[in-house]
């Protein structure tokens, strides 16, 4: 199974290949015996974490890491349309606001409530504790801004002007976010978040979602 910055990539790789035929090999990395510890890896990425981006239509190869700035280097030269961005200033910059706020207050809580909840040998019934109430916290931040709590009018996406549109500040936010069953989290904790449990819907049913979080990217046997 791939991992929820894999898929960040992974979507908009797909989504892109579905509005213009992009195309790009895959490189499967094992994290289990760490692969991205090896020096290959970290002439790529010296901070050795998946995903790494490689441009090789640039001489020598490019490379990007980091989700968000991947993200955002595929919008800028592969999305000639914006699809996925925004040509308005002020709109782009939501984006931006909301694709930061994910990579900055939301994977980091949410992937420490994952160690501590499931993969931590000692369970440190505080540190579980610190980052569930962390992570539904952030939860409860995308619910304002998806409610349309302080604007009056609900939003389907993150960004955008009135109800808002599909951009990279979601395919940034929803691989994480779908995965909160997985974290620990139970349907009585979600609760309180509606307008993001429809918005988890809303963006999973997309074709290339369902591409870029399916078995094409699992680990070959």
């Amino acid at each position: 199974m791939s991992t929820p910055n894999g898929q960040k990539v992974q979507i908009m790789l797909e989504e892109l290949a579905e509005k213009y035929g992009t195309e790009w090999d895959t490189t499967f990395v094992n994290i289990m015996t760490n692969d991205q510890k090896k020096e290959w890896f970290l002439r790529l990425n010296p901070n050795g974490r998946i995903p790494v981006l490689v441009d090789n239509t640039q001489s020598p190869p490019f490379a990007v890491m980091e989700t968000s700035a991947e993200l955002l280097y595929l919008l800028k030269f592969a999305d000639k349309d914006d699809v996925f961005g925004f040509k308005d200033e002020y709109e782009r910059s939501q984006a931006l606001q909301w694709l930061f706020f994910w990579h900055g207050s939301g994977a980091p809580y949410q992937g420490q409530m994952n160690h501590f909840n499931k993969f931590a040998k000692d369970k440190i019934p505080y540190a579980i504790e610190r980052f569930k109430n962390e992570t539904l916290r952030v939860y409860g931040v995308l619910e304002i801004q998806l409610s349309g709590k302080f604007t009056g009018e609900p939003k389907e996406y993150l960004a955008g002007n009135g109800k808002g549109k599909y951009s990279v500040a979601d395919i940034g936010t929803y691989p994480w976010v779908k995965a909160w069953e997985f974290s620990g989290f139970s349907k009585e904790d979600m609760q309180p978040f509606p307008h993001l449990l429809k918005w988890i819907d809303r963006i999973g049913a997309r074709p290339a979602v369902k591409k870029g979080c399916g078995e094409k990217y699992n680990m070959p046997k």
